[in-house]
């Protein structure tokens, strides 16, 4: 019986995961309403450090208050954020995982009434599947500048908390996502036009934490695609990919693009964005994580087999319930589901 779900993982970063799962990121809201984390948000990660995953990430944090998607969303945006954030990545690791902490800036995917100050690109509406947005204003060049140290900060904070790594959320349509797509950047400064330009933002902020922080494992959530017309496709995403590897990144996570993260309509069944990781496995240098509806043994061994994927994230199943998905995925010489 094929049973690569067990096998160990060591990265570029000097890293080791245990196994092949990965609990994505997650939004739990159980901050309180100045993004620090309660009691209710360390005990959620000790629930889902039961699920025997070998890397435990923690949900989207914003980088500064005017990067907020969500009332109770958890922050890394000051030192007051530390005492919170340390206690989660203490907890996680006396359950025997990795842990990262995923960094986020809302940009033009969120609202005045809680972010207070929306701004993208180009001042572009960002498209979505479920709603229509606010138009955001167009970012400054001292806007950039904030941006970029905002992000290096939270990663300075993510370091002294105790993450293994931090991931730079560059996906589902927020900030660094518009920065990425050309539906939503359209200058023509050294930071818009050609994919190159469009991709600086990212790989200053990469090259920066790297820099300042080698011993942090970089992860980098981005679209295999945005999935629009006109949109990002494939081929960009590898080429980006690639910067991104070639600046420091150890690991990349493959997930949906400037519409958001719901599952397109076309698609069915479990693994339905692994189509986008497969483009990217193998191919990078790097290891791949891919996600969609993921949670059966059977789909997981089939992906790592086929080479699809090198890491399989499972959300709502381990959502649901961390310890039954322990006992029925993470035990050796289980019957495939």
């Amino acid at each position: 019986m094929s049973e690569l779900r067990f096998t160990p993982l060591s990265l570029a970063s000097g890293h080791r995961l245990r196994n092949r799962l990965v609990v994505p990121p997650m939004a739990s809201q159980t901050a309180d309403r100045h993004g620090l984390a309660t009691t209710k948000t360390i005990s959620h990660y000790q629930n889902l450090a039961g699920s025997g995953a070998g890397l435990v990430m923690v949900e989207y944090s914003h980088v500064s208050l005017n990067g907020r998607s969500e009332p109770n969303q958890l922050g890394a945006h000051s030192d007051e954020c530390l005492s919170g954030l340390t206690a989660i990545a203490t907890a996680l690791h006396k359950a025997g995982t990795l842990t990262g902490l995923q960094l986020t800036h809302c940009g033009g995917k969120g609202s005045r009434d809680i972010c207070g100050d929306m701004m993208g690109p180009s001042g572009i509406t960002v498209p979505a599947y479920d709603r229509q947005l606010e138009q955001p204003r167009a970012m400054t060049l001292d806007d950039i500048d904030q941006w970029r140290n905002d992000f290096i900060a939270a990663a300075d904070r993510a370091a002294k908390a105790g993450f293994d790594l931090v991931e730079i959320h560059c996906a589902h349509g927020y900030g660094l996502n518009q920065w990425l797509s050309p539906l939503t950047n359209q200058r023509e400064d050294d930071y818009g036009s050609s994919l190159a330009n469009r991709c600086r933002l990212l790989l200053e902020i990469i090259s920066a934490i790297h820099q300042r922080q080698p011993q942090l494992g970089l992860m980098v959530r981005i679209p295999g695609q945005d999935l629009y017309p006109e949109g990002l496709t494939q081929a960009d995403m590898k080429q980006v990919a690639q910067w991104l590897v070639d600046a420091g990144v150890a690991l990349v996570d493959v997930s949906s693009g400037i519409g958001g993260w719901n599952r397109p309509k076309s698609r069915r069944g479990e693994g339905y964005l692994v189509a986008e990781a497969q483009a990217l496995c193998g191919a990078i240098g790097a290891p791949v994580i891919g996600v969609g509806g993921i949670e059966s043994v059977s789909f997981i061994e089939a992906a790592l087999r086929d080479k699809q994927l090198d890491l399989a994230a499972v959300g709502r199943a381990i959502l649901r319930d961390p310890a039954a998905f322990n006992a029925v995925v993470m035990q050796p010489e289980t019957c495939l589901a």
